[in-house]
């Protein structure tokens, strides 16, 4: 099946922060609860066509702040010639707009090994995650290790009068990467093809969503989405309200 348009039902939940009742948090079901996971170097034919072994790293990673880059900077003093191919102290460059970012090198992020590269391919600083024996939240930047989950917030008056702060958790999209993003030669969160995995999104990125909303609020979602697929596994012959399109059917 050809990609999905963005346009299908979503099924959120809004519960308030276990760790601070000032923040509510509202989560995508319907994508936390998807079987998608990342087929790069398994699949995955990448943003541009061109350049199909770079997945989305093609533009590089723009650093989230300060603490980011200085956080990346750390990994990038452990990395070694064995797992960086272009290893190169010149890693940072700035965007038309003056952003920081990490530098673009043969047509993708400096950090992007080649497929026939003895240390691996891919993400030097994924490999040396790995290699470190820690989650690659630890080691890449931040847009970097959040996709496919984007996290955005907003702020919501209550009937009172009064203002909460409201964490969304949900799909990082087309959309998600602005006007650019539906330029994309082929993109996979909609994708039917990288709809495979065993277990849900909310479990096989269990490292990235305790990184995004603490350790208690995780563990309140997983109450949240055990539920509804409780209800899936009790009602097989009965479709979910609104399941993924991309899923398995």
């Amino acid at each position: 099946m050809p990609e999905l348009p963005l346009t299908f039902p979503r099924e959120w939940v809004e519960f308030y922060d276990p760790a601070d009742d000032e923040q509510l948090i509202r989560a995508d079901l319907t994508w936390l609860t998807s079987r998608y996971t990342c087929i790069f170097g398994s699949g995955c034919a990448g943003i541009e066509k061109t350049m199909p072994n770079a997945g989305c790293c093609v533009h590089g990673a723009h650093f989230s702040a300060k603490s980011d880059e200085k956080r990346v900077k750390k990994q990038v003093a452990e990395l070694t010639p064995e797992l960086w191919q272009r290893i190169d102290v010149q890693w940072v460059e700035k965007d038309e707009d003056g952003e920081r970012k990490t530098r673009v090198v043969d047509g993708a992020c400096i950090f992007n090994n080649d497929p026939d590269f003895a240390g691996g391919g891919g993400c030097a600083l994924h490999h040396l995650a790995a290699a470190k024996g820690v989650s690659h939240v630890e080691t890449k930047p931040d847009v970097c290790w959040q996709l496919p989950i984007r996290r955005t917030y907003d702020t919501v008056e209550l009937p009172d009068g009064d203002e909460r702060l409201v964490m969304v958790i949900g799909e990082y999209d087309r959309a998600g990467w602005g006007e650019g993003g539906h330029d994309f030669d082929w993109y996979c969160t909609a994708n039917t093809e990288a709809h495979i995995a065993t277990e849900p999104l909310y479990l096989t990125s269990k490292d990235e969503l305790t990184e995004l909303l603490g350790k208690k609020a995780y563990k309140k979602l997983v109450e949240l989405c055990e539920v509804r697929e409780a209800i899936k596994a009790a009602r097989p012959l009965l479709p979910l309200v609104a399941p993924h399109p991309a899923d398995p059917a």
